[in-house]
């Protein structure tokens, strides 16, 4: 090794400025920030708030804030993408909203008609009753005022005011807000019948409907032992009276029933008609009646083919 080399390798400078002596002012403080203690306080932060590396340092070190980009920063393929998807979700959901309000509604009306006294039983309407008062219709019916008009069992009251004796037929129907109508249909007296000197009047299937103590004008009187709908007495009596034409009519007295088999028509002026039973009265109404114009005060048509006259 020449004296030349080994002098260059120890104290002459090396290229690039690689000797051991001191680095460039610019350069040896730079590199010295980076390992030496001194230049590792002043990277940690000296004289900074806080002694970490977080992101949060960081971002207020550099100046990042929020901020909300503009209409035009978004493409209008994907504004019209959003705008649709929101519509369909709308769509969607528009039913469910408008079912949910209608059950929130239906349920609000049936609390109300059904549960509050708003809509409740005010006032009794009767419409057909002559035999009846409204009184008695109203005490037959049995319904509470200011219960809810939803809640009146209209089957109950119907069943209640036909059990009156002169009611044949009963409607009920409810009449908003608070009216509850009663249509009754009365029975129509067909005959009536002395008893205990009262008179009892019946309708057309033998139903005693009233206990009057006159006698009803134009009814034809029947005398009957036991008057009702499930007396055979009665039924033929009630047959023979349906069967009578215009003229036997007129002149009927009174009816008088011993039995079932023993009708006899009484007539005006002291005539009698033995009927038997009811069978075949149609007949022997039509013989009777033309038998009227002869001589005789008794009329046998108890078997309308061989009839006598005496």
């Amino acid at each position: 090794m020449s004296p030349g080399t080994s002098r260059g390798r120890s104290g002459g400078p090396a290229p690039g400025g690689r000797s051991g002596g001191p680095p460039p002012a610019g350069r040896g403080a730079g590199r010295s920030g980076r390992g030496g203690p001194g230049g590792a306080g002043t990277r940690s932060g000296a004289g900074r708030p806080g002694t970490g590396r977080s992101a949060t340092g960081r971002g207020a070190d550099r100046g990042w804030r929020l901020v909300r980009a503009g209409s035009d920063a978004v493409p209008p393929s994907v504004r019209r993408f959003t705008r649709r998807a929101r519509q369909r979700r709308l769509r969607a959901a528009r039913p469910w909203a408008l079912l949910a309000g209608v059950l929130v509604l239906t349920l609000a009306a049936a609390g109300i008609v059904y549960g509050t006294p708003v809509l409740g039983f005010r006032t009794l309407r009767v419409v057909g009753a002559t035999l009846v008062t409204d009184d008695q219709v109203r005490q037959a019916a049995q319904v509470t005022e200011g219960v809810p008009l939803a809640r009146v069992d209209l089957a109950g009251v119907r069943t209640r005011v036909a059990e009156l004796p002169p009611v044949a037929r009963v409607t009920v129907s409810r009449q908003w807000p608070n009216t509850l109508l009663i249509e009754v249909v009365e029975r129509t007296p067909v005959a009536v019948v002395p008893q205990n000197r009262r008179f009892l009047v019946l309708d057309a299937s033998g139903v005693v409907f009233q206990d009057r103590p006159d006698r009803p004008a134009g009814l034809p009187l029947a005398r009957l032992r036991s008057p009702g709908p499930d007396d055979a007495a009665t039924r033929g009596a009630l047959t023979v009276l349906a069967s009578l034409g215009p003229e036997l009519r007129d002149r009927l007295a009174e009816l008088v029933v011993e039995g079932p088999a023993r009708i006899t028509v009484k007539l005006r002026g002291g005539r009698t008609v033995l009927w038997g039973d009811a069978s075949r009265s149609d007949v022997k109404a039509q013989v009777a009646t033309s038998l009227l114009a002869r001589r005789g005060q008794t009329i046998d048509v108890r078997t309308p083919d061989v009839v006598t006259i005496r």
